[in-house]
């Protein structure tokens, strides 16, 4: 089996902008180039010229396919990702709902009002989840689409997404705006379970 190498450019040259006589139009040739391993070097570093264009080689490269056999194997890590546990779907509250699962439950509620289209709100849902499976029995989470669930949305004030407010005994005890650290939910939470 054959391996194949990428080429290396071995010339690196730079487009200079020259005026076209009278006109003041500057168009773009290329002038001159350079092999890299001619360029003057100052304190271990290359000096770049003017850039001028890249030449492609179509030659292959002279780099042995065993030494690139070799570097592969080094160069691949052992894991490269693991596994994560699939996120927890936090139950819907609508207009239609929201007295009986929100106003009515005799657990601590948990609300989180979002939209589909807000990104740090996507980024909540996780961490949503997490809490409602640590809280199951002390603590009921839903999420709200402001969206299409706008009257409601409009009577608890939300301005902006993601909030999360704490309701016990139909009440609202606390209001938590923003995408937050999960540990700022739990300080939240712990005082009203």
């Amino acid at each position: 089996m054959a391996t194949a190498a990428a080429s290396v450019p071995e010339t690196l040259a730079i487009a200079r902008p020259r005026p076209r006589s009278g006109l003041g139009i500057t168009s773009l040739s290329i002038s001159s180039m350079a092999p890299v391993s001619s360029l003057p070097r100052r304190r271990g570093v290359a000096l770049v010229p003017e850039f001028m264009g890249l030449r492609i080689s179509r030659r292959p490269s002279r780099v042995s396919s065993a030494s690139v056999r070799a570097t592969a194997k080094v160069a691949r890590p052992g894991v490269v990702c693991e596994a994560q546990e699939t996120a927890i779907d936090i139950p819907d509250v609508t207009k239609s709902t929201w007295q009986s699962l929100v106003l009515e439950s005799e657990t601590a509620v948990l609300v989180e009002f979002w939209a589909p289209w807000c990104g740090p709100c996507r980024l909540m849902h996780p961490v949503i989840g997490k809490l409602s499976k640590a809280y199951e029995g002390k603590l009921k989470c839903f999420k709200l689409n402001t969206d299409e669930n706008q009257d409601v949305a409009t009577n608890y004030g939300i301005r902006s997404i993601p909030t999360m407010i704490i309701f016990k005994n139909g009440e609202r005890k606390d209001t938590i705006i923003g995408a937050v650290p999960d540990g700022t939910l739990v300080t939240s939470i712990e005082k009203f379970l």
